[in-house]
């Protein structure tokens, strides 16, 4: 990593108006992304009787979300830094609500698939916003704005699940999809009202041979790990999913490399400061999942297991908001720090708090109020890492790549989660116990992942020790010169 000096604040870049609005708006669209992520929840056992399919073919309503938005997170980056962040925003936006219509015009598979698929190809919003964020906002916002941001993922994630719960309960179920497509109708106009296009572009030509690359590589891993464990590990399908996800990856990097403008910088992507964020990144997405894994599940089992508290879905939905509200809560503190401190010793905090919490979580599982107690801490220690990310992101590349670096960070924590349903799903599967002649995860299953939680959250510790040390007087580590950009007036 270059040791220059902090880059000064870009030319020609003016604060809008309402910087404060332009943040609301913002955190608005991270919040509806991530709610609609969260509101199938409630519904994936009624599915199958929905949707009249098998329950393996009802789950792809859920799979096809995780591979769009795989895809979509860093070619939307990509497109946003050439042609402007927030007409992909604005694009984004217009897939979510007409996916929710779609969904909530469904009631057989391929629909509701498609609906999905469109859905997922909205998960851009959260890096995008931040990346508007750097080009809109003036420098002493922008460290508290850009966690707000990030917090948005959790926040929507934790107050939908209760709200989703409600709305399955006392209605139909397209309800749920009509209400995602009409918050995506408020944040869309919002968007348009309130926030600005910024001036940065890069400009050049798409990669679209890199893209494709990128999506065969992608959908074949992720895909090999999400059903895996319904085709089995060493089925010749996931084994062949596998190997081919190796060697089109390992392609597209060489072609990436030798490409002028690709889409994926891995030059930049290989520096210290931007290597080192993203596989903590992993790491973090993994620790963050396993919680949601393991607390709902604690919390609907019989109570007759001993170890079950026999809720429903409502109070699952109510244990875990508060999470969110802690995030969000955090995103100021995490600010605080990272102006001080900077952000790696902002991400290192946010380990070991998340660390602490599966830690608490192994020894506190026997009352509802020990798993809110849980789900707080850890959504504190989790809101300070997502608030610090994109400060690292940022201080590390040029302007001009800071959609598509963001993107590539939030792929990679959605990577981290993907592993972690994977590897989750495995234990608790083995690790069960036989209660009227059905197989349930055991106590000792349940612990073993907060375990695993929690040497994920220390294992990211230990990779951000590796970044570069904080300047005082910078909001991030390791600055880079801009390179020549268009500014489009």
């Amino acid at each position: 990593m270059s040791d220059a000096p902090a880059r000064p604040a870009e030319a020609g870049r003016s604060a809008p108006a309402r910087p404060g609005a332009v943040v609301a708006v913002l955190a608005l669209a991270g919040i509806t992304v991530s709610l609609m992520q969260t509101l199938v929840i409630p519904i994936v056992p009624e599915l199958p009787g929905y949707l009249h399919a098998s329950a393996s073919d009802a789950a792809w309503a859920v799979t096809a979300t995780l591979l769009a938005a795989a895809v979509a997170t860093p070619v939307a980056g990509r497109l946003g830094d050439m042609f402007g962040k927030r007409r992909l925003l604005v694009v984004s936006l217009v897939l979510l609500v007409a996916g929710s219509v779609v969904c909530a015009l469904s009631d057989a598979l391929v629909p509701m698939i498609v609906g999905r698929t469109l859905q997922g190809l909205a998960a851009a919003v959260v890096p995008l916003g931040i990346s508007i964020m750097r080009d809109e906002l003036p420098p002493e916002k922008l460290a508290g704005s850009t966690a707000l941001m990030s917090a948005s993922l959790g926040v929507g994630g934790a107050l939908g699940l209760p709200a989703a719960a409600f709305i399955a309960d006392h209605f139909d179920w397209h309800v749920l999809f009509w209400t995602s497509g009409s918050l995506g109708v408020v944040a869309f106009v919002c968007v348009l009202s309130l926030v600005p296009e910024s001036s940065v572009r890069t400009g050049g030509r798409f990669d679209v041979a890199g893209a494709l690359g990128m999506a065969v590589g992608l959908v074949s891993l992720l895909l090999a790990v999400s059903k895996g464990a319904d085709w089995g590990w060493t089925s010749g399908t996931t084994l062949g999913l596998f190997a081919l996800a190796v060697v089109v990856l390992l392609g597209w990097g060489v072609f990436e490399l030798r490409t002028a403008q690709p889409l994926v910088d891995l030059r930049t992507t290989a520096r210290r400061q931007v290597l080192f964020t993203n596989l903590a990144s992993i790491a973090f997405g993994f620790s963050m999942f396993a919680m949601s894994l393991v607390l709902p599940q604690l919390l609907q089992l019989p109570a007759r297991t001993g170890y079950g508290l026999g809720r429903s879905m409502l109070t699952v939905g109510l244990v875990m908001a508060p999470q969110g509200l802690v995030m969000m809560a955090m995103a100021p503190v995490s600010a605080m720090i990272t102006k001080s401190r900077g952000p790696k010793i902002t991400l290192m905090t946010g380990a070991v708090i998340v660390a602490a919490g599966y830690a608490l979580n192994i020894v506190l599982m026997s009352e509802v109020w020990h798993l809110v107690l849980v789900s707080c801490v850890i959504g504190a220690g989790v809101g300070f890492a997502y608030g610090a990310m994109p400060a690292l992101i940022m201080s590390a590349v040029p302007p001009s790549e800071t959609a598509a670096a963001n993107s590539l960070n939030t792929l990679m924590r959605s990577i981290g989660t993907s592993v972690a349903s994977a590897v989750a799903g495995v234990i608790l599967a083995q690790l069960t116990i036989s209660l009227g002649g059905h197989a349930l995860p055991s106590e000792n299953g349940f612990k073993a992942v907060m375990a695993l939680g929690a040497g994920a959250a220390a294992l990211a510790f230990v990779l951000a020790s590796f970044l570069p040390r904080h300047r005082p007087g910078t909001p991030g580590a390791t600055p880079v010169p801009e390179p020549a950009t268009e500014r489009v007036s």
